[in-house]
């Protein structure tokens, strides 16, 4: 008797969840929301794995959030014929990633990588833990983590609900936005509708971002609450700044030694952003001296009439059509400089 007494519980259980489920997942879908994936360290650590290719098979991406959204990987693989691994990090500085790079002697390919001025020559720690907490995850990646990840992609790939850090109960919590007991602080939340990420890791906003002002001046509330408009914040300088160059290089050097090409790009801003950005962070103070010192090519969106008047939505990230014609212009270039071209042009860009 019991044992029948259980059995309905736990199919009165199983329909409740379903139920549930069935709920969320419509709630979500019809307020616009499509399937997105977590962009954590076991997405990234998938594709980490995939940097062995070839040089004439794919390119290698490291940065932080802009190369995210304004790379469209749809357009970079069909225009150039090959495969683009985004390994860039939201928020991050991608030092790290450039060293774990140069330092695996099996990685012989093509790397771009993008600067964000702000975050690049930062030497905050926060600003480093997600590429030190994807490289640790991906060093210590277990074949049963592995195996996990794969039946997370089926249904993540499949329930728009699914995607913990946006639909979980701690972040739906975390949205109630109540305040702090005092000397706490928490940051601020984007919004929803900005920075979803598709599978290949590419990130994007969707059209009720675009055409809700409301939401783009959030956000851009936040980027001036992290200071990103501060014109009178001063970045590094001096033997501090010496010392990243040296690091650059370095790196650079373990790659371009091993037959491997580097090339590094600005992509746009625009905006009180921008604009706090030129006065924080000169070109002539970090940028072209960083070519120079390390002796590599770098590709900047203002130095060209095809991609120097892109207006971002909030000021720091291309629009989804605004990323193809940029990844366009982008392939363009990079073909007329011999990045496609095949492993006979390498010492080219060795010597540049």
């Amino acid at each position: 008797m019991e044992a029948k007494h259980l059995k309905k519980a736990a199919i009165l259980a199983l329909i409740l969840v379903i139920g549930f489920t069935a709920f969320w997942e419509f709630y979500w879908r019809s307020n616009g929301f499509p399937v997105s994936y977590e962009d954590g360290s076991p997405l990234w650590s998938s594709k980490r794995g995939q940097v062995y290719k070839p040089i004439d098979k794919s390119t290698v991406f490291i940065g932080s959030s802009r190369i995210k959204f304004d790379l469209d990987i749809p357009t970079w693989e069909k225009l150039s014929g090959e495969e683009a691994v985004q390994l860039a990090f939201v928020g991050t500085n991608p030092q790290p990633l450039l060293q774990n790079l140069a330092n695996d002697e099996k990685f012989k390919g093509k790397l771009i990588i993008d600067v964000t001025e702000g975050l690049f020559f930062s030497q905050r720690p926060q600003n480093l833990k997600r590429a030190l907490d994807g490289i640790e995850y991906y060093n210590k990646w277990t074949p049963s983590q592995r195996m996990g990840e794969l039946i997370n992609y089926q249904v993540e790939s499949r329930l728009v609900s699914m995607e913990e850090s946006r639909f979980g109960l701690n972040d739906l919590l975390e949205d109630l936005e109540l305040p702090n007991r005092k000397g706490v602080f928490s940051a601020p939340r984007f919004p929803k509708e900005f920075g979803l990420t598709h599978a290949n890791r590419q990130d994007y906003m969707l059209p009720a971002f675009l055409k809700d002002t409301s939401l783009q001046n959030r956000q851009t509330m936040i980027w001036t609450g992290f200071y990103a408009t501060d014109t009178t914040f001063k970045g590094i300088g001096g033997d501090t700044l010496l010392a990243v160059f040296k690091q650059v290089k370095s790196n650079i050097d373990k790659i371009k030694s091993r037959g491997g090409r580097v090339i590094f790009v600005r992509t746009p801003a625009s905006g009180p952003f921008e604009a706090a950005t030129k006065i924080t962070h000169p070109r002539s103070k970090y940028w072209d001296p960083m070519l120079a010192y390390t002796n590599t090519e770098g590709i900047h969106y203002s130095d060209y009439p095809a991609t120097d008047h892109f207006i971002c939505p909030e000021w720091s990230h291309l629009s989804p059509s605004d990323a193809i014609t940029y990844t366009t212009e982008l392939v363009k270039t990079l073909k007329e400089k011999g990045w496609f071209s095949g492993s006979h042009l390498a010492s080219n860009f060795k010597n540049k």
